[in-house]
């Protein structure tokens, strides 16, 4: 699927099931609200938003968000879905051609990591989720370790792994990757992606204690 593909896809996964664009107009005008929406409640948060200012941001008249979304609270569930949509499509295109289970998530982390420094206020409306709407932020999270575990879970078939990796280890490895992510993404970008998902690849393969003598 080409990005277009993938972009539509997003698009019509966001709105109600009963208000999904059925033209490329529509499509265009609902993307443009998701992506105003990431700018307005990154900045100020969901509670100092407003339907008019993420409206004034898309450069769509207020009626078309009505077209797609019946209040704050139900674009921005729909937000934190399409997000979380963007980050596994992301990752999966980096996987494309790469080999060997660990190097899979490494480019998967090298991936997230360069998506949340173009996209970061995706850390701010997951952490708000969490109040704003409990079940999408859970969903998130849930979503992205069956993502993880599916992929070890064909290393340990491919023999890369150990047999009892499994749930436990991709949401181990999760919290890895959200935390590298908001140190090198949020709160800083010192190193290439690539080599801070080396680094952390090396970690899980080696571990860090001192072999015995």
């Amino acid at each position: 699927m080409g990005e277009a593909g993938r972009r539509m896809e997003r698009d019509l996964s966001a709105a109600s099931p009963d208000k999904a664009p059925r033209t490329e107009r529509g499509r265009r005008t609902l993307r443009k609200l998701l992506d105003a929406a990431a700018i307005e409640f990154g900045e100020k948060g969901f509670h100092e938003s407003s339907i008019s200012e993420i409206t004034r941001r898309a450069g769509t008249a207020l009626g078309s968000f009505y077209t797609y979304f019946e209040s704050k609270d139900e674009i921005f569930r729909a937000l934190v879905r399409d997000m979380s949509r963007q980050v596994g499509l992301h990752a999966g295109d980096a996987l494309d051609g790469v080999e060997g289970t660990l190097n899979r998530e490494a480019a998967a982390l090298a991936a997230f990591i360069d998506f949340a420094r173009e996209h970061k206020e995706i850390y701010r409306i997951i952490d708000e989720a969490e109040f704003v709407d409990p079940a999408s932020y859970r969903s998130h999270y849930e979503t992205t370790a069956r993502r993880i575990a599916a992929r070890l879970e064909e290393g340990v078939a491919a023999g890369d792994l150990r047999a009892e990796v499994g749930e436990l280890h991709a949401w181990a490895l999760m919290g890895m990757n959200v935390f590298l992510g908001l140190r090198y993404a949020i709160w800083g970008e010192e190193g290439e992606a690539e080599t801070i998902a080396a680094a952390a690849n090396e970690m899980v393969a080696r571990g860090i204690a001192r072999p015995a003598s």
